[in-house]
C-alpha cells in the first residue's frame, strides 16, 4: 500500500426528509444564495418547492439559477458566474445530479476570479478559494457531492474536461434517496454504470498488488451498486435500494476507495468525454458503451486481475486466467444489456468512420490527465473493440 493522507471535508447528512434542513445549513454561510438546479425534473416532481420553502422560511433571500443540461455547458457557468457577482451571492446550494453540481462548482470557483473560467480547466490558472457549496444530488451516480471535482464542456472547442481541488469540496451535502425515486430507469442504471466505472478505474490501474482492503472495499461497492440497481428497475420506489446506491455511489468517489492506490487514472472516462462533447449522448450511456472494450484492452495486459475481479464479482471459475476474463466481460455486457444499456458505439449512433476525430478529440485530455499510454492508437483501438 502507497503513502496517503485522507481528508474529505463534506459533512454528510444522510436520510429521509434531510431537504428540508437546507434552509438552516445554508443560514450558516450567508444571506444571499444562488440556487443552481436544472429546472425541469425539481419542478415537475414537486422537489423544487420542497427545496425553497426552508430556504425562504430561514430568511434566506434566493436567487434560482436554473437550466443546467446534461454535459454541463462553459456559456452557461459563465452567465452562472456573472449572476453570482451582480447578485453579490455569498453561497451556493446545487440540486440536481452531477451536471448541476460540477456546474455550481464551476461557478463557486469562477466567482472569485477576474479570468475566464475555463481558464481552471485547461490548467492554465489554479483554484485557490470558492464560494461556500451545499448539494442536494438527485441522481446517484457521479458522485460529485462528496468529492472536490468537476466537468465541464466547452461547446466551442467540443471539449469536455475535468479537474480536481481541494476548494471545490461541498460545505454540507444532502443526500435523501427518497428525491431519486422518480428518476427515469434508464438515467439510473446510467448512474449506476458511473458509480461502478469510478471503481473499475481505481482497481484496475493501480500498479500495486498488496491493496486487499481497497481491493475488498471496491468489490463490495460493486455488488452492491449491481444488486441495488436490479432492485430499482424492478420497483423504482425502493428506498432501500435507492439509499443503497445513493452510498454507495458517493464512496465511490469520495477518496476513501483510492486512498493508498498510488497513481490512478480515469481512462474510460477520458475517452468517453470524448463522445459526450461530440456527441452530447448521457454520460453513464457513453461509458456503458465503452467499459467491455476498456475491459478487452485490459485482458491482453493483465488477464489474471480480471479474472480475479470476474470470480469475486460474477463467480466465474472456468479453466484458466485467459479464458475467465474472456467469460468476465461477456458477464458485464451481458448484465449492462439487461439494464438497456447501450454496449457499442452503433447503439449510440456513432458511425465507425468517426472513430478517429474521437480518439484525436480525447488526446487533450489524456495529454491533462497525464494518461500518456493513451495515444490516438490505443483509443481508436479501443473504441473499434465497441461492438
Amino acid at each position: 500500500m502507497h503513502p496517503f493522507t485522507y481528508q474529505n471535508p463534506t459533512r454528510v447528512v444522510f436520510g429521509r426528509g434531510v431537504i428540508g434542513r437546507v434552509g438552516n445549513e445554508a443560514a450558516l454561510l450567508g444571506s444571499r444564495i444562488l440556487l443552481v438546479h436544472g429546472s425541469r425534473f425539481l419542478k415537475e416532481r414537486g422537489w423544487l418547492e420542497k427545496i425553497l420553502t426552508p430556504l425562504r422560511a430561514a430568511g434566506l433571500e434566493v436567487v434560482e439559477y436554473g437550466g443546467v443540461k446534461p454535459n454541463p455547458l462553459l456559456s452557461h457557468v459563465r452567465e452562472g458566474i456573472r449572476m453570482a457577482r451582480k447578485e453579490e451571492i455569498a453561497a451556493i446550494v446545487a440540486a440536481g445530479g452531477g451536471s448541476v453540481m460540477d456546474s455550481a462548482k464551476a461557478i463557486a470557483a469562477g466567482a472569485l476570479v477576474e479570468h475566464d473560467v475555463w481558464q481552471f480547466f485547461k490548467g492554465k490558472k489554479g483554484i485557490r478559494a470558492a464560494l461556500p457549496l451545499i448539494c442536494i444530488p438527485t441522481l446517484a451516480g457521479s458522485g460529485s457531492e462528496m468529492n472536490c471535482g468537476m466537468v465541464l464542456t466547452n461547446e466551442k472547442t467540443s471539449q469536455k474536461f475535468g479537474i480536481g481541488n481541494k476548494a471545490l469540496f461541498p460545505r454540507v451535502s444532502l443526500l435523501d434517496p427518497e428525491i431519486t425515486c422518480s428518476v427515469p430507469p434508464n438515467h439510473s442504471a446510467y448512474g449506476a454504470v458511473d458509480a461502478i466505472v469510478h471503481l473499475l478505474e481505481h482497481y484496475f490501474t493501480t500498479t500495486d498488488q498488496e491493496t486487499p482492503v481497497q481491493r475488498r472495499l471496491a468489490e463490495g461497492l460493486i455488488i452492491t451498486v449491481m444488486e441495488s440497481c436490479e432492485i430499482i428497475l424492478q420497483n423504482p420506489h425502493d428506498y432501500d435500494a435507492r439509499a443503497n446506491i445513493m452510498w454507495a455511489a458517493a464512496l465511490a468517489l469520495n477518496g476513501v476507495a483510492s486512498a493508498g492506490l498510488g497513481w490512478v487514472g480515469f481512462p474510460m472516462h477520458m475517452i468517453e468525454h470524448s463522445l459526450s462533447a461530440l456527441y452530447d449522448i448521457p454520460h453513464g450511456a457513453g461509458l456503458a458503451a465503452i467499459l467491455p472494450a476498456w475491459l478487452r484492452f485490459q485482458a491482453e495486459t493483465d488477464p489474471h486481475k480480471l479474472a480475479a475481479f470476474g470470480k469475486r464479482i460474477f463467480n466465474i471459475q472456468a479453466e484458466n486466467p485467459e479464458t475467465d476474463a474472456r467469460h468476465t466481460i461477456t458477464a458485464m455486457k451481458h448484465w449492462l444489456e439487461g439494464l438497456s444499456c447501450p454496449t457499442s458505439l452503433s447503439e449510440l449512433g456513432i458511425a465507425e468512420t468517426d472513430i478517429p476525430a474521437i480518439a484525436e478529440n480525447a488526446l487533450g485530455l489524456a495529454k491533462l490527465w497525464r494518461l500518456r499510454e493513451y495515444t490516438q492508437k490505443v483509443i481508436e483501438k479501443i473504441l473499434r473493440s465497441c461492438e
